[in-house]
């Protein structure tokens, strides 16, 4: 008899139903409030192009004298450098004015989109930079690059 198997996914394209929001301010990361969730400016609709956002888990070599065998144990996690690349505008009302170097709050992933009861992950988060891209054959564009300053809150579910 084989194992079980993971119930099939729902598998889907990720532009047009994720979506990435500024959240100026949330009481508990892990259990964020319609209230608050609304009150962000969702960056979807200018967002050409996004890196890191990703949590991953280091280990640590656990050597024992009695085998031949070198264990790792799990020991942190960490989130590498993270940024979101937005479009700016001619008129200059674009991210600039909102994601100011220092500012401090929340990026939210709605990765399958902003459906109650589906799964967010929050990131608190210190604007570092706005890198603006000059590249001569290239849409305006500017990288926001943030600081990660403690623990995202994973799988959290969003409220109705």
């Amino acid at each position: 008899m084989s194992a079980t198997p993971i119930t099939a996914s729902t598998r889907y394209y990720r532009r047009g139903v994720s979506k990435v929001s500024w959240v100026p301010t949330i009481a508990d990361k892990t259990a964020p409030t319609r209230a608050e969730l609304n009150a962000g400016t969702e960056l979807s609709p200018e967002t050409g192009a996004v890196d890191g956002w990703q949590i991953t888990s280091n280990t640590e070599d656990a050597p024992a004298l009695g085998t031949t065998f070198n264990a790792k144990v799990f020991s942190t996690t960490e989130v590498g450098n993270s940024s979101l690349t937005l479009y700016t505008s001619k008129t200059g009302t674009d991210v600039r004015s909102l994601l100011i170097r220092g500012t401090t709050g929340f990026i939210v992933w709605m990765d399958e989109g902003d459906v109650a009861g589906n799964l967010m992950d929050v990131f608190p988060v210190q604007v570092m930079s706005q890198a603006k891209t000059r590249e001569i054959n290239s849409l305006g564009m500017v990288q926001v690059q943030f600081a990660i300053p403690s623990e995202p809150a994973e799988n959290v579910s969003i409220p109705a």
